[in-house]
């Protein structure tokens, strides 16, 4: 049997082997992208375009733009893989980019009409970017957790914007507090505290729109 807070020792030395891999992997990575290798560039969209899709649908609600956003995204990492330092991961990097280029995107949605866009089939064939039901469930459950997104939605689009991001960055692309805090370069008891103030935000959001209206609730008739 392990002395008290061994195995609190070895768990530490686990996570920073882990981490340690992460940027070894990372940097590797950045080295073959940096040489044109197509591998590596594979190996990047791979790893990260269906999460950059995925934060910028969240924080935009729009399929169209979080395509745009995604593809913006990786241009830009492209062309600022020299700017790129090991402080950081690469995956929060990349995620810092695509918070901004989201937040740009929002921008101009409030600037200009947002273009209804038949998000299927493109021109030159391929088809675009689109969430797909789990072929497992039924007919119900798709319904059931397609409304529940809606509804988590359209109430992450009532809440502050300085919430929302640190929400989306925890609770749907599940980032670690420490990750969030290089993504939004703020300290940890910040990111924590938005969180939580995020959290209730979104709570009273859900539970305004889950409660039925008072005006509306049926009174039974008092007997005569």
């Amino acid at each position: 049997m392990n002395p008290p807070g061994v195995s609190a020792i070895f768990d530490l030395s686990a996570g920073l082997d882990a981490e340690t891999t992460v940027k070894s992997e990372d940097s590797r990575l950045v080295a073959a992208l940096r040489e044109g290798s197509e591998e590596a560039y594979e190996q990047l969209l791979s790893r990260f375009q269906q999460p950059v899709y995925t934060l910028a649908l969240r924080l935009l609600n729009d399929q169209a733009g979080a395509c745009d956003v995604a593809q913006e995204v990786f241009l830009k990492v492209f062309r600022n893989l020299g700017g790129f330092r090991s402080q950081s991961s690469l995956k929060t990097w990349i995620y810092r980019i695509a918070i901004n280029e989201a937040h740009n995107a929002r921008r101009w949605f409030f600037r200009h009409q947002r273009r209804e866009v038949d998000w299927g089939e493109d021109q030159d064939g391929s088809l675009g970017l689109r969430e797909m039901p789990d072929a497992g469930q039924s007919p119900f459950d798709v319904t059931l957790d397609h409304e529940r997104r809606a509804l988590v939605q359209a109430a992450l689009e009532r809440i502050n914007p300085v919430f929302r991001d640190a929400v989306v960055l925890r609770d749907i692309m599940d980032l670690s507090y420490e990750e969030i805090a290089e993504v939004l370069n703020l300290s940890l008891g910040t990111v924590k505290s938005r969180i939580l103030r995020g959290r209730e935000s979104l709570r009273e959001e859900l539970a305004e729109r889950l409660c039925p209206h008072p005006s509306l609730r049926l009174v039974p008739k008092t007997a005569e």
